[in-house]
């Protein structure tokens, strides 16, 4: 059974309260956007991270994170990318990847929104944290912590960091 703290977009800005509520945590995974190589090491410092760099992201965070990121996770396939949309409207490339082989769980940030969504077509969970950085148009910044247990995945809880200003 693993505890996972999810978190994306936070855009240069780590709001010392992630790590109280990650406590928990057996893994810290961002779906892109760190801002930051220190921001990136913060977390990784404080729980094992797996992460994928988003659009603002440099160099040096695209040399360490990848753009898109499969793995197994106890019994869940599970994918990653930062710019993927939501159940129907994914990206057209993301959109093929999720065909060919699909998941049974795909992250992604990028939007700023929270969305917590199952796709019927592909028997996939769909999560995207929001954005936990106080940069964008979201108003509350937000992240999630869930449960993978075994194939299950469960206990998400939708996580409020306060406003964006």
């Amino acid at each position: 059974m693993l505890r996972i703290g999810l978190i994306s977009d936070t855009h240069h800005f780590l709001d010392e309260n992630v790590f109280r509520h990650f406590e928990s945590c057996d893994e810290i995974w961002h779906a892109g956007d760190f801002g930051t190589i220190e921001l990136a090491r913060r977390l990784s410092d404080f729980k094992p991270l797996k992460g994928v760099y988003g659009n603002i992201d440099g160099a040096d965070i695209r040399s360490i994170y990848p753009e898109k990121l499969r793995w197994q996770s106890e019994g869940v396939k599970v994918f990653m990318t930062h710019i993927g949309g939501y159940p129907p409207r994914y990206n057209p490339a993301v959109k093929k990847a999720l065909e060919a082989d699909p998941p049974q769980l795909f992250i992604c940030g990028h939007s700023h929104i929270l969305k917590v969504m199952y796709d019927e077509k592909l028997h996939c969970l769909h999560m995207n944290p929001g954005a936990a950085g106080r940069q964008g148009w979201h108003t509350v910044r937000t992240m999630i912590r869930f449960t993978i247990d075994g194939s299950n995945m469960k206990d998400c809880e939708v996580i409020e960091l306060g406003t964006r200003g």
